[in-house]
């Protein structure tokens, strides 16, 4: 159920592959049997235990609905409101009330002319705004309080009121262009909570990570030109909205500070883990942000059914734990996350669970297990084609990327890095 290369929509199943592909897959996957790193690597420092960590829910949220087959449904916050009240849960975590974004806060990412557009939709039963996307009489409402909840949760964590927060919000946002809907997204919620943290508090560099399986266009559009947002996407390749290439690295004086690392399925918790450790990491600490926002997207778990990769609840806390560490040397541990996708309501359940216990202190995930399980010779064609195209922007990206690139490969595995450059460029 994955969108094509050609834009076509989130809910459209893939076009057949020809068979040059099929065989050369055949190949790599033979090849393949065997051939996996166990190097443990070292672990990742460990963070305080006992954080005040906020949580934006309201029950509002649940009137936004597309239908009763769509799957960025009402059902999706349900599962995850529930989890909260369950015995280990409750009592745990800062409640933040949700709020509507004002109109200035929404046109620092939209259009007037589409703020008007969504205003439109309001007492309407249905208004269609893309293939995938729609509007029910109260969309509106939600969608302004998904933007604004996510801004006040930014604004107690920037205060020190909050060590950290998750927004647990709907519709999701990463989609949402400056002038259009797009992939179930109205606004676009991250963008505008960037935006707003700049101009109410003066943060001068934020950064952005989506994790979501699709790649987010909406923010990276709104950001593109900007050196003081870097936005870091990882994503499946070939997929819906088609945007996210290595080379879309940002324009003029945003060049570089678009970070894209479209990967090919199934990856798991272990190359996610190793990415982070060996792209982001590096990258954020030369960057060096005031506080980092986080598209959290669960279609990458292994059971969504509109992706192909193979994250588990385990894998989403060790990311978790790797941002934590990350914001601890940059910028006093200061992390904001925000809902986007993951559409099996008990797997998204299950991993904002274990998200949640890592944010708040209440789990401490051993990553170094997590970083021994990573495929890393399957992530080496994109590793050098990163390194080669960032290496300028980001010369941190060198030292942490080179020698591991620069370890003798296997004839195999030599073999193997042609057939999937090959492969890359068959389908690009």
């Amino acid at each position: 159920m994955l969108g094509t290369v050609r834009c076509t929509g989130l809910l459209r199943r893939s076009a057949p592959r020809n068979d040059r592909l099929l065989f050369a897959f055949a190949l790599v996957q033979a090849m393949a049997i065997g051939l996996s790193s166990t190097q443990p690597l070292r672990p990742l420092p460990s963070s305080p235990r006992g954080k005040r960590t906020g949580i934006v829910k309201d029950d509002r949220y649940l009137n936004h609905c597309m239908g009763d087959d769509h799957p960025e449904c009402p059902e999706r916050l349900r599962v995850l409101y529930s989890m909260l009240e369950e015995p280990d849960m409750v009592g745990r975590f800062k409640e933040v009330s949700a709020r509507s974004a004002t109109k200035a806060e929404i046109h620092l990412v939209h259009s007037p002319q589409y703020v008007n557009t969504l205003e439109t939709t309001e007492g309407i039963a249905f208004t269609f705004l893309d293939e995938d996307t729609s509007a029910c009489a109260l969309s509106h409402e939600s969608a302004l309080l998904a933007a604004g909840g996510l801004c006040q949760a930014i604004a107690l964590v920037y205060s020190g009121e909050l060590d950290n927060a998750f927004a647990l919000i709907r519709p999701p946002g990463h989609h949402a262009e400056a002038s259009c809907a797009k992939g179930f997204c109205l606004y676009n919620n991250i963008a505008v909570g960037a935006r707003f943290a700049q101009s109410r508090f003066g943060l001068k560099r934020i950064l952005i990570v989506d994790w979501d399986l699709h790649h987010g266009n909406g923010t990276q559009h709104c950001f593109e030109r900007d050196p003081t947002v870097l936005y870091v996407s990882l994503h499946q390749r070939l997929t819906f909205p088609g945007t996210g290439k290595i080379r879309e690295t940002g324009k003029d004086d945003g060049k570089g500070f678009t970070v894209n690392i479209p990967l090919p399925p199934p990856c798991g918790d272990g190359e996610y883990l190793f990415l982070f450790e060996k792209v982001l990491k590096p990258i954020t600490i030369e960057f060096a942000p005031d506080m980092i926002l986080v598209s959290a997207g669960f279609d990458i778990h292994v059971a969504d059914p509109l992706g192909a990769m193979s994250v588990t609840p385990r894998g989403f806390a060790g990311l978790t734990r790797s941002i934590l560490d990350m914001a601890e040397q940059c910028c006093q541990g200061k992390v904001v996350m925000s809902l986007e996708g993951g559409y099996e309501p008990a797997s998204l359940r299950d991993s904002v669970k274990a998200v949640l216990l890592e944010l708040a202190g209440l789990s401490e995930t051993d990553t170094a297990e997590i970083l021994a399980s990573a495929d890393r010779e399957k992530l080496r064609p994109v590793l050098k084609k990163i390194l080669k195209t960032h290496r300028l922007h980001w010369p941190s990206l060198s030292a942490s990327l080179e020698p591991f690139l620069h370890e003798r490969q296997s004839l195999n595995e030599r073999l193997r890095d042609v057939l999937m450059e090959t492969i890359t460029f068959l389908r690009s």
